[in-house]
């Protein structure tokens, strides 16, 4: 995945990266808060770091691939501006003000930031973040004191098993944001998943994906077109230089059956913050995946 962009509030330049210690614990031991250092997870090893602009700010690296920012003492602020983008795109679809008891599934656990977002903006939410990775996810409740069952689930497992086991009509919101490299394994993003995560949603439900790309932003018309196939009403958020193909990046596309609506509040939003965000509505998706073949599972 790209680098993701942070917001403003961690602006100033680091410092020379040091070498972190690594961390072992004993056999079934959790951490008791984050300590700074490199620890073994079951696929690979992962990183601590202070967020040298930010105090109670924490960033996590897997296999050296930045991955999450958590802060400590506001679980409302999301560092990376994909985060945020993701979070306007769901209040605006349901206000917080309402008090929804959102039944959301995260795919793809990482820090577990944006379930700790959704906790604090929705408290009666009930979520489920699954991950593949069993030592990362107990990791990940020892250090940053996350909300317990059945407010928050973190269910290890591989994203597509785990989706095709669920009940349909049981959740309300899905996000996709799962990334092997710089892409999101290929049997996530076809449109036989895509059709299996439909089933699970609401009919008023709402699929969004981290669609990470390439300039040629050949993999973000794929997952247009598959979310257009599926999805009666489609949307995409990004920055301007990406939505021109003229960076690394990564692109926020939703799929619902029920409309998006023209919300100017949620433009007003996206145009805040250190990288400003356009919409694209129904129409400019399709227009963008035009003559772009759904992505499928191979045949047999």
């Amino acid at each position: 995945m790209a680098k993701p962009g942070r917001s403003s509030r961690s602006s100033k330049p680091g410092k020379p990266a040091t070498t972190a210690a690594v961390i072992e614990l004993a056999a079934g031991a959790r951490p008791k808060g984050p300590v700074a250092g490199v620890y073994y997870i079951d696929t690979g090893d992962c990183e601590l770091v202070p967020d040298q602009d930010n105090s109670t700010g924490w960033l996590l690296k897997i296999n050296g691939v930045m991955s999450s920012h958590i802060d400590l003492a506001d679980p409302l602020f999301l560092d990376f501006e994909y985060m945020r983008w993701i979070a306007a795109l769901v209040e605006s679809r349901w206000s917080r003000d309402a008090k929804p008891k959102l039944r959301t599934l995260h795919l793809g656990g990482g820090a577990c930031t944006m379930a700790r977002y959704f906790h604090a903006a929705y408290p009666e939410a009930r979520q489920v973040v699954v991950e593949l990775d069993g030592k990362l996810a107990e990791y990940v409740r020892g250090w940053f004191d996350l909300p317990k069952a059945p407010l928050l689930r973190i269910r290890v497992g591989e994203a597509r098993e785990v989706t095709e086991s669920l009940t349909p009509d049981t959740r309300d919101l899905i996000i996709r944001d799962v990334f092997a490299g710089a892409f999101t394994p290929r049997p996530l993003t076809t449109r036989e998943f895509t059709a299996h995560a439909d089933a699970v949603l609401a009919p008023d439900g709402l699929y969004v994906v981290n669609s990470g790309d390439a300039p040629d932003l050949k993999n973000a018309r794929s997952d247009a077109a598959t979310i257009a196939d599926t999805f009666e009403h489609t949307m995409i958020i990004a920055d301007p230089a990406m939505l021109k193909g003229r960076r690394y990046g990564n692109m926020i596309m939703a799929g619902s059956h029920a409309p998006f609506g023209d919300d100017p509040v949620l433009a007003r939003r996206l145009l805040g913050g250190g990288v400003p965000a356009h919409i694209w509505d129904d129409a400019q998706v399709r227009a963008f995946a035009a003559g772009t073949p759904v992505r499928h599972d191979p045949a047999g």
